[in-house]
C-alpha cells in the first residue's frame, strides 16, 4: 500500500508522476479515520488544507517545479509546535483557546519543501507529568500493544508514524523525548545536536536541553527529513551557525574501518534489563563487526548523576517558564504536570548553579570517554515496555534508559528499531550517538544496521 511505503520510495514515485500527491494525501487523510479512533494519535486534522496543498504541489511537480524529496508528502506536527491558524494547546487547558499567527521555523521549512501539512498530533501535557490522565486529550495507544505504554512526551508523533496514519511527524527531545516514544513504537527517532534546528515557534520546557527532530519509519527518510529542518535561523537565540552537511551522500558507505565505542556496561548489568533486549543489541554488535567496524567498550559510570541532573534542569527551568501561569491558573493544569513543574519551585539559584557544575563535569568525562572513537553504540530503552496498567513502571521508565545523558551534552543521538521481542511482541531499538554537528555518521551506520537487521520494514501486527 502507499501509506506503508517509506518516503524515500513515495517521493520517488511523486517525481517520476506515477503517484499523486492527492492521492497520496487522501490515503493518509483516510488512513488517520479509519485508525484515529482507535489509537487516538491526532488531535487536529487539517483534511482541506491538505488537499488544497497537495493540488499545488501536484501542479508545481507536473510543471518541473520539484521542490525535493519532501515536495507532496504528508507530515504531522507534536502540539508543541506551531502552524499559523491552528490551536497549539501543548494538550493543556491552560492554552486550549491559544492559536498562534505564525508558523514554527521548522512548520515553515517544511512547507516549502512542498511537504503537506495534515495535523496535530497528542503529547504528554506540556511535555512533561507523564502519560496524560487528567489533560485536555487522553494518551494515545501503541499500536505494537494497546496495553503497552508509547512512553512520552512525544506520543502521538511516534504512534502516528508506526501506525502508518503518516510518515514524518515532528517531536521535541528534553528528557529523552523524541528516543523514548520511537523505541517503544519501533520507528526511528532522531535528537540532532543541541542548536541544530531552530526551536522558533516551539513552546519551551527546557531551554538548555530543548531539541526539535523529525520520526520516521526508516533511516534514510529521517535523513532526509533533517536536511529540510536543520540550519540556522537567528530568532533562537541557541541556534548555531555551523553548516548543513548531505545527510545522504555517504548512508550507503557502511561502517569499515569506523570506531564504534560499545556503551553497554551500564545495562548490561542491570537486573531489570530485558534479555530480548541484549539479545538483539548483541546481534547489532555482530552485524558491525562483519562489516569491518573496530568496536570498542566506553563506560559511563554516571549515569544516575546524568538522569539526576536532566531531570532536575527540567524541573527548575520548567517551572521558571511555567511559574506566572502556575500561579494565576493551577487548576488548570493535569496533576502531572502541574506535579512536575512544582518540584521546581522548591529550588534555589544556587541549586541550579551547582546543577550547571556538575552539567559540565559529567559531559567533560563523557567527551574524554569518547574521544577515541567515532560514535558511540548503546541502548535506548532496556527494559521490557511496561503494561499501561502498571504505574509504578510506567512511572519509573526512566530509569532504564540511556537517553538523558545526550539531552545534557547535547551530542545528536538516534534511537532505531533493532528487532522485535520473541517474549511479549514489542519493538527493541538501539540507540546511536556521535559528536556534535556529526549527524551524518549516525545515519550512515544507522543505515547500515537497519540493513543487516532487517528492521526497515517493521510494521505493528495489528492493522
Amino acid at each position: 500500500m502507499l501509506i506503508d511505503k517509506p518516503i524515500h520510495e513515495a517521493s520517488k514515485l511523486i517525481r517520476r508522476g506515477e503517484v499523486s500527491p492527492v492521492d497520496y494525501t487522501e490515503a493518509v487523510l483516510q488512513r488517520i479515520a479509519d485508525t484515529n479512533p482507535r489509537l487516538k494519535a491526532f488531535i487536529q486534522v487539517s483534511a482541506d488544507e491538505a488537499l488544497e496543498d497537495a493540488r499545488r504541489a501536484e501542479a508545481e511537480i507536473l510543471a518541473g517545479n520539484i521542490r525535493g524529496p519532501l515536495h507532496g508528502v504528508p507530515f504531522a506536527l507534536k502540539d508543541l509546535i506551531d502552524h499559523a491558524g491552528i490551536p497549539t494547546t501543548a494538550n493543556s487547558r491552560v492554552l486550549q483557546d491559544w492559536t498562534p499567527q505564525q508558523h514554527a521555523h521548522v512548520t515553515s521549512k517544511l512547507k516549502e519543501a512542498g511537504a503537506i501539512y495534515i495535523g496535530k498530533l497528542v503529547t504528554n501535557e506540556f511535555a512533561c507529568g507523564g502519560s496524560p490522565t487528567d489533560a485536555l486529550h487522553p494518551a494515545p495507544l501503541n499500536p505494537w500493544n494497546p496495553g503497552r505504554i508509547t512512553a512520552g512526551s512525544s506520543s502521538g508523533s511516534a504512534v502516528a508514524v508506526a501506525a502508518s496514519m503518516v510518515p514524518l511527524a515532528l517531536g521535541t527531545d528534553t528528557n529523552g523525548s523524541i528516543r523514548n516514544p520511537a523505541a517503544r513504537c519501533g520507528v526511528v527517532g532522531m535528537k540532532p545536536t543541541y542548536g541544530r534546528i531552530s526551536r522558533h515557534g516551539v513552546l519551551p520546557l527546557a531551554p538548555s536541553m530543548d531539541h526539535v527532530g523529525p520520526m520516521t519509519r526508516t533511516v534514510r527518510d529521517n535523513a532526509l527529513a533533517l536536511q529540510v529542518l536543520a540550519g540556522y535561523d537567528n530568532r533562537d537565540s541557541s541556534c548555531r551557525d555551523v553548516p548543513v552537511e548531505d545527510y545522504t551522500a555517504q548512508i550507503d558507505a557502511g561502517v569499515k574501518g569506523l570506531r564504534i565505542g560499545v556503551m553497554a556496561d551500564i545495562f548490561r548489568q542491570d537486573a531489570m534489563t530485558d534479555p530480548q533486549h541484549i539479545t538483539a543489541f548483541d546481534t547489532g554488535l555482530q552485524a558491525l563487526k562483519d562489516g569491518g567496524a573496530i568496536l570498542k567498550e566506553v563506560p559511563l559510570a554516571n549515569l544516575e548523576q546524568f538522569n539526576a541532573v536532566a531531570r532536575s534542569l527540567l524541573s527548575m527551568e520548567g517551572f521558571a517558564m511555567h511559574e506566572q501561569w502556575l500561579n494565576s491558573v493551577p487548576h488548570l493544569y493535569g496533576s502531572g504536570s502541574k506535579n512536575r513543574l512544582m518540584q521546581g519551585a522548591f529550588y534555589s539559584a544556587a541549586d541550579y548553579l551547582r546543577a550547571q557544575r556538575l552539567r559540565r563535569l559529567l559531559v567533560d568525562e563523557l567527551t574524554a570517554a569518547c574521544s577515541t572513537v567515532d560514535l558511540i553504540i548503546t541502548a535506548s530503552c532496556y527494559n521490557a515496555t511496561p503494561r499501561t496498567d502498571d504505574t509504578t513502571a510506567a512511572n519509573q521508565r526512566h530509569l532504564y534508559q540511556l537517553l538523558m545523558p545526550f539531552n545534557v551534552s547535547g551530542q545528536p543521538a538516534l534511537s532505531i528499531p533493532s528487532g522485535v521481542s520473541r517474549t511479549d511482541g514489542m519493538p527493541l531499538s538501539i540507540q546511536l550517538a556521535g559528536r556534535p554537528f556529526e549527524e551524518a555518521l549516525l545515519y550512515r551506520v544507522a543505515n547500515y544496521l537497519e540493513q543487516a537487521l532487517q528492521t526497515g520494514d517493521l510494521k505493528p501486527p495489528v492493522d
